[in-house]
């Protein structure tokens, strides 16, 4: 009984290897999500501020971001202490599986603007900015679907106004989610949704 069940670990390990890292990320099963279609990936407490949002600060914007990393880096960026960033959702591009690391009450450090911050939803996607194969079909259906959930939960309108991209943050250096990123596609499927 030992023996079958060392083998199918070492089956199980094998096959697991045949896949590249971001796709063989483990989610927590044990953690509550904001969105039923997410799965639990807990950024480092140190990476956020704690806070009981709407009622503290209302929620007025999604902010979308281009992780220039893979998901499980970026998963494992939020994890630790010392990074001091985090985002409430990251979309991975393959399969487009959403993973939640911060609480919508909370405050994820994802804007570089805390006012931002403290009124916003920050979404990762896996990938750069200067590399459009990461933005699959499918990583845009399913962050589009999230998007619509968050903006049918907090009354936004489903437009550029509300759903804005990271380099459109008053004082932010950064240029994602980059050109690449097809607004006028997202935009449509968001208000599909």
């Amino acid at each position: 009984m030992q023996r079958r069940r060392i083998l199918q670990g070492a089956a199980v390990t094998a096959a697991a290897a045949m896949f590249p890292a971001s796709v063989r990320a483990v989610a927590s099963p044990a953690a509550g999500t904001d969105y039923a279609e997410a799965q639990w990936f807990g950024a480092s407490a140190s990476n956020y501020t704690v806070s009981s949002r709407p009622s503290a600060y209302p929620v007025e914007r999604v902010v979308i971001h281009v992780a220039q990393q893979t998901f499980t880096e970026t998963i494992g960026i939020f994890r630790d202490p010392a990074k001091q960033v985090s985002a409430h959702y990251v979309v991975r591009s393959g399969d487009g599986l959403v993973g939640q690391c911060v609480r919508e009450k909370d405050i994820a450090w994802h804007a570089g603007n805390w006012d931002y911050n403290t009124r916003s939803i920050g979404i990762e996607h896996e990938g750069w900015v200067d590399q459009p194969a990461y933005f699959t079909h499918t990583m845009y259906e399913r962050s589009a679907r999230l998007t619509a959930d968050l903006c049918d939960r907090y009354g936004l309108t489903k437009d550029r106004a509300h759903i804005i991209g990271h380099h459109e943050v008053p004082g932010s250096d950064h240029t994602d989610p980059g050109v690449n990123w097809d607004w006028v596609r997202y935009i449509r499927l968001v208000n599909l949704t």
